[in-house]
């Protein structure tokens, strides 16, 4: 969605005079445009050192172009993209291969899941509702909800009642 707003920004920006020649303008709004298509094209793959390298090259050259012409616009996109640059950088690690996700036909958005939480929390969170859940209360719920998906509760229950692995030993003495 980042890469959304930033092409959709390029169009505001100005294009080169006819003093400046086209092949040497590199930040101009199409050549800028192409850039963040490569860019979101090495995202989707899981490449993010070559979408980083890009991103060092759009930003050097808006940083130049923001120092000779400073333009509101030009400006606010210049922040954009390094704050996309910091945000790539900072999670280059957790940045999936989408393409070979695809590929392999597991899911690559968790629309699904989230939609489905969002439904049962509303519903129970309105007012009409018998049993009305609290913040406070959905918010315990979906923690406890996510421990039991990810097998931490009975860890944490053992931890707590050090007696409840008693039961494990009562199981092998019934067999």
């Amino acid at each position: 969605m980042r890469l959304t707003v930033l092409r959709q920004m390029i169009r505001s920006l100005p294009t080169p005079g006819d003093d400046q020649d086209l092949e040497t303008f590199t930040a101009s709004p199409d050549r800028t445009d192409q850039t963040l298509e490569r860019i979101k094209h090495f995202l989707w793959h899981g490449n993010t050192f070559r979408a980083l390298d890009l991103l060092n090259d759009l930003v050097d050259d808006l940083e130049l172009l923001c120092a000779d012409q400073p333009d509101d616009k030009q400006r606010a996109f210049f922040s954009r993209i390094s704050e996309f640059r910091g945000y790539i950088a900072g999670n280059r690690d957790e940045i999936p291969n989408y393409g070979e996700r695809h590929r392999c036909g597991e899911p690559i958005s968790s629309a699904t899941a989230e939609a489905t939480v969002n439904h049962v929390i509303s519903r129970r969170m309105v007012k009409k509702q018998q049993m009305r859940w609290s913040p406070r209360g959905a918010h315990l719920l979906l923690q406890i909800r996510t421990r039991v998906l990810n097998n931490d509760l009975a860890n944490d229950f053992a931890r707590w009642y050090p007696r409840l692995n008693s039961h494990d030993q009562q199981v092998e003495l019934a067999a």
